[in-house]
């Protein structure tokens, strides 16, 4: 099973954010574990940087994305997906990135909090909760 994460699921666990944490961390684990596959966007990259480059300072940062690409596929963004992207119909254009980077790695499910955002996807959307609970 391939799991296409949000930024905001990536931002999770790697900023252990309250009460978001344990179930992305599972999430996680079993990607550790080889259970499942997590692929994200290289834009979560950039975005997810920034944010803990504030907390965390700029090497503890770049150890914790190490490490989080050991257990996760990076999507690359190209012109293609961002054609796509500008001409969707998703109110947020970061959104449609998202989605259209989840199609092209052919992920079953996009992991989001934000499901309002996906409403028009092919692609099944839960929360980490929601995943967790479908596979018991």
């Amino acid at each position: 099973m391939k799991l296409f994460l949000d930024t905001n699921i990536m931002l999770d666990f790697l900023g252990e954010r309250d009460p978001f944490y344990i179930s992305a961390a599972k999430i996680a684990t079993l990607s550790d574990k080889r259970k499942l596959n997590i692929v994200v966007s290289v834009l979560s990259y950039t975005t997810i940087s920034y944010f803990l480059t504030k907390y965390y300072g700029l090497e503890k940062t770049k150890d914790k994305l190490r490490k989080f690409k050991v257990i996760s596929e990076i999507c690359e963004l190209d012109a293609l997906i961002i054609e796509k992207g500008l001409n969707a119909d998703f109110s947020d254009f970061e959104n449609s990135l998202q989605y259209y980077s989840a199609l092209r790695t052919e992920s079953d499910i996009i992991i989001t909090r934000n499901g309002k955002d996906f409403k028009k996807s092919q692609i099944p959307i839960m929360t980490p909760d929601e995943f967790l609970n479908s596979i018991g």
